[in-house]
């Protein structure tokens, strides 16, 4: 049974991936890398923007040294915006709070970025407070179990009861790792999601029914 769930962010419960890739597209093609939007997701899709900014140096990218600030000024004002919630994700939390069932989230992202985009939407920060942990702020970021066993720990739930949502490979692995069941959200696509042992769905309003829950699908 499930005893608790652990979101990812980006790309789960606030749709903010496509956002981001158009920003780093640009960016990146300003600094003589340009790839197709495939071959982006494929390398950089939920890794940490120091990471990032590594992986494109090597693949011969210009960015200077303090890209990384730089461009999360950029990508804040950009996501403040307007980051849509991924569709159905408040119908999974209904099912979720329903059921008593408890939750956290362990996301790559920093959590500046966290309150940016989730802050958005009234009420969903207070469905996450006191949960909501960044992998860059604890010095271990996915792939690294480490977010995701602290996750299991403050919610005082034994890691092998958990389940994991993810939507890239990168927090798959971490899971994994954590020996953690985990579920990857991949709307279009999904085979590298696959390929980590992730168990593939493509509309969050199956996902109550995936745990073993019953719920509505609200926005």
């Amino acid at each position: 049974m499930t005893r608790a769930v652990i979101f990812d962010c980006d790309g789960v419960v606030v749709d903010s991936e496509a956002l981001t890739f158009d920003l780093l597209a640009e960016d990146l093609t300003t600094y003589g890398l340009e790839l197709p939007r495939a071959a982006l997701e494929a390398a950089f899709l939920g890794g940490t923007m120091r990471g990032i900014w590594q992986k494109a140096r090597d693949l011969g990218a210009g960015l200077p040294d303090d890209w990384v600030e730089r461009f999360y000024i950029r990508l804040y004002a950009w996501l403040a915006g307007g980051t849509p919630l991924v569709p159905g994700i408040l119908g999974v939390l209904d099912a979720l709070d329903a059921a008593g069932v408890p939750y956290a989230m362990g996301s790559n992202g920093s959590d500046e970025k966290m309150q940016i985009t989730m802050g958005q939407h009234p009420g969903l920060l207070d469905r996450f407070a006191g949960r909501m942990f960044s992998g860059q702020t604890l010095g271990a970021p996915k792939p690294a179990p480490t977010l995701f066993l602290h996750c299991a720990a403050v919610l005082q739930v034994n890691p092998a009861q958990c389940v994991v949502i993810e939507d890239s490979p990168t927090g798959a692995r971490a899971a994994r790792a954590a020996r953690m069941r985990c579920l990857g959200y991949a709307p279009h696509g999904g085979t590298a999601l696959a390929e980590t042992g992730a168990e593939v769905f493509r509309d969050m309003a199956a996902l109550p029914g995936l745990l073993g829950l019953q719920g509505g699908t609200r926005g």
